[in-house]
């Protein structure tokens, strides 16, 4: 099996490794630079390969971050395909990666970068780190302040995950204006930009596998950029990698409610007949499970099509305050 994911990786990604400039225009360098009989062949050796998997689509083949194919790729690919909880981001991926995706290609980014979110939190909204990073993004609290997430005694935005990946995305952007490359901002989005910054200018190179190699980064570091990459090349052909029969859960949706302070998300969740899990990270931001009473209202999200019981409820609690 690993065989026939090494040749696509051979086929596929030898045209344009290392290419960083500008992803999108590398895919289509890819076929473009060759003769039509030529790239014709490729795609039909792509195909064939693709088709050993019955539930690979080539589609999912198509990359717009840089791929390198190298030993701590490999390693990291390997590790993955042997840790039973890998499979458990798989599946979460198709409830959270169509959403994160969207508003990174409004925002004009690679729709790839998504899979840092698999790498830093496996898409858990109460993920915290040693480092007391929080949320989906892993966003510590000054740089989480920085992009506009609040943090009060009763509500964390870094574990919002919309308002988390708006925040992820302009400060994705302001590294890209920096360092250029897609690989150095994941670098620094993981290490920080200022210690980044020491190292390039102490080694004089922007090229992040050269700074592995000068050992100047930290061994998280060095590790991070071939971890979204072996997530990424996984997720896109799952089956190839042994992980087949993932429970495809279905893409987030939900809407969005004003209900008054005093609404407990268990009391709610019961009300409308969902899992109190379910609406708990839907509205992960409340760690607390509800909204003080002595906020006005807020905003929450709702499965989709539940605005009309939320209405009802909250009618039923505005009765209730107005008895007392």
């Amino acid at each position: 099996m690993r065989t026939w994911a090494a040749l696509i990786f051979i086929l596929f990604f030898s045209s344009f490794a290392h290419a960083e400039t500008n992803p999108k225009a590398a895919l289509a360098q890819s076929t473009a630079a060759q003769p039509a009989h030529k790239a014709q062949t490729l795609k039909e050796k792509l195909k064939t390969l693709t088709a050993k998997s019955t539930h690979v689509q080539s589609d999912n083949l198509i990359f717009d971050l840089p791929v390198t194919y190298n030993k701590k790729v490999s390693k990291w690919v390997s590790y993955f395909q042997n840790s039973k909880w890998f499979s458990k981001w798989l599946q979460r991926s198709y409830m959270y990666m169509p959403f994160i995706q969207i508003e990174l290609k409004r925002a004009g980014l690679p729709q790839d970068l998504a899979y840092m979110v698999m790498i830093e939190s496996g898409f858990a909204p109460n993920a915290i780190s040693t480092a007391d990073a929080v949320g989906p993004w892993q966003f510590i609290e000054a740089t989480g302040s920085r992009y506009g997430l609040n943090k009060t005694w009763w509500l964390d935005e870094r574990r919002d995950l919309k308002k988390s990946t708006l925040a992820a995305i302009r400060y994705i952007q302001d590294l890209y204006g920096e360092f250029g490359s897609w690989y150095l901002v994941a670098a620094s989005y993981n290490m920080g930009e200022n210690g980044l910054r020491r190292q390039i200018k102490k080694y004089g190179t922007k090229d992040y596998w050269t700074l592995i190699k000068l050992n100047a980064l930290p061994q998280e570091t060095q590790d991070y950029v071939p971890k979204i990459l072996a997530a990424m090349l996984i997720a896109k052909a799952p089956n190839l990698y042994g992980f087949r029969d993932l429970e495809k859960m279905d893409p987030l949706e939900y809407e969005v409610v004003l209900v008054p302070g005093g609404v407990e998300l268990n009391s709610l969740a019961d009300h409308l007949g969902v899992t109190r899990k379910s609406l708990k990270d839907l509205n992960a931001e409340l760690y607390l499970g509800y909204i003080p009473r002595q906020v006005e209202k807020h905003f929450i999200r709702v499965p989709k099509g539940a605005s009309r019981i939320v209405s009802s409820y909250v009618h039923q609690i505005n009765r209730k305050v107005a008895l007392e």
